[in-house]
């Protein structure tokens, strides 16, 4: 394996001999290998330290490599590329855990080259799925990230609408990320409702040295700091009417004149506007250019608020809790059951920013590492201080939210995770019918 950054290798054996063989191996061939002996040891390492591919036995003396695997589904956001090494009389549970999310399995005796192969490729793998950026686990935004995918390669003008706080300039990162994927690339982001209309156009198009009084020296605006990538206009609807005619000047002709400069200049850019407001129809009370609301509106997206799209809310809680363990490398915390269900109530009037801004909060202000809800809150809504739902209420939260998980790991395909469940094809399409989960499901 060549490369100057080591990858983390979780190598889980109970067998002395065959342990110490692989780990030095493993070693030799460039991974930092983290060695276990027992299941327990395996599973408190995952709160503190990061893999990026596992090779477990079946077999382990405290609990089974099929037992760990799924307290570790139970208990992680995400796992690494997972191989088991199996015997030969237990190939039909290798063949289960496949279909619960394993990523591949090698029969002993086994020759170490094609282990080594195996993980090499299960390790590219998994380094490509990582680029490939994730909006949600929704299946409204799996919907969008797959149309940026659409349009990544086109340079055409975005127009991305929703409330405020609902993502909309990661929306727009994650579409230059695609067009981007060398990251050369520029993003220049600037918000057109928190600037005066004089300090927008020296935003947008720059300025020569002497333009006005405290121009002391040549400024690029944002369209040239922008060429040859992405200049995401934010609030777009706040623009006031004479700076809407010049963007769409600038826009049409592809060029644009610093003020107090004459000389044109060209730019090559993709172009993304993003507003809370209904510009059409702002169109049609005279507020906004209908012939700029075109040029924008190539392509429109839209993006749902939260309490449209509840099976992003944990999926978001818990990776807002990575980074925030990451910031200040401290250990991962949890949510509490309690908590988790108190946030799935919450309605998020708003969004993304809040729910976020309620994570920042709890890991500051909670003094364990599982979070309890009035950490999350400055004050708990009354309505939520007491669900006073039935048990079996309770249970059915949990069941959607578990059944999204499985359909997740096996791509949405209904016959692998019905196998994963222990259900039939029929009773798992009829669970999605009851508990109202939309998708693009494969049989």
């Amino acid at each position: 394996m060549n490369s100057s950054i080591k990858l983390s290798l979780c190598l889980i054996e109970d067998d002395d001999i065959v342990g110490e063989a692989l780990a030095e191996r493993f070693e030799l061939e460039g991974y930092d290998c983290v060695w276990f002996r027992t299941g327990r040891e395996a599973l408190l390492s995952f709160t503190r330290h990061h893999f990026d591919v596992v090779v477990s036995d079946i077999r382990l003396p405290d609990m089974s490599g099929e037992t760990l695997f799924i307290k570790l589904l139970d208990e992680a956001t995400s796992l690494p590329p997972y191989l088991f090494i199996t015997g030969h009389g237990e190939i039909d549970q290798a063949v289960r855990l496949l279909k619960l999310g394993a990523a591949d399995y090698i029969k002993k005796p086994f020759d170490i080259e094609s282990l080594l192969e195996k993980i090499g490729a299960l390790v590219t793998s998994a380094k490509h799925t990582k680029e490939l950026p994730q909006l949600g686990l929704s299946p409204v935004m799996r919907s969008l990230t797959a149309t940026l995918e659409k349009i990544s390669g086109t340079n055409s003008n975005i127009l991305i609408t929703g409330e405020s706080g609902v993502g909309k300039e990661e929306v727009a990162r994650t579409l230059h990320r695609l067009s981007n994927p060398e990251n050369k690339r520029p993003f220049v982001a600037v918000n057109c409702g928190a600037l005066t209309e004089t300090l927008l156009e020296a935003e947008l198009f720059g300025y020569q040295k002497g333009a006005f009084t405290g121009a002391i020296g040549l400024h690029k605006g944002v369209f040239e700091q922008a060429d040859g990538g992405t200049l995401f206009l934010d609030e777009i609807g706040d623009m006031s009417q004479p700076m809407q005619v010049k963007l769409l000047r600038a826009i049409q002709e592809r060029q644009i004149t610093r003020i107090g400069g004459e000389t044109h200049i060209a730019v090559d850019l993709r172009i993304v506007c993003a507003t809370h407001q209904d510009l059409k129809q702002m169109v049609e009370n005279g507020k906004f250019r209908e012939d700029l609301y075109y040029r924008i509106n190539v392509v429109h997206l839209r993006v749902p608020p939260l309490r449209e799209r509840s099976e992003d809310v944990l999926w978001l809680a818990r990776t807002f809790l990575e980074e925030e363990s990451d910031k200040k490398g401290s250990l991962p915390r949890t949510l509490s059951k309690k908590a988790e269900r108190v946030m799935l109530d919450y309605p998020w009037p708003g969004n993304v920013r809040e729910l976020k801004h309620a994570i920042e909060r709890a890991c500051l202000l909670s003094p364990r590492g599982v979070i309890q809800p009035e950490y999350l809150f400055e004050e708990l809504p009354a309505a939520l201080q007491s669900t006073g739902e039935t048990l079996n209420e309770y249970l059915k939260v949990y069941e959607r939210e578990y059944i999204l998980r499985m359909l997740t790991i096996n791509n949405w395909h209904v016959t692998k995770t019905a196998a994963a469940l222990g259900i039939s094809r029929k009773n798992m399409w009829e669970r999605m019918k009851r508990f109202d989960i939309q998708g693009n499901a494969k049989e």
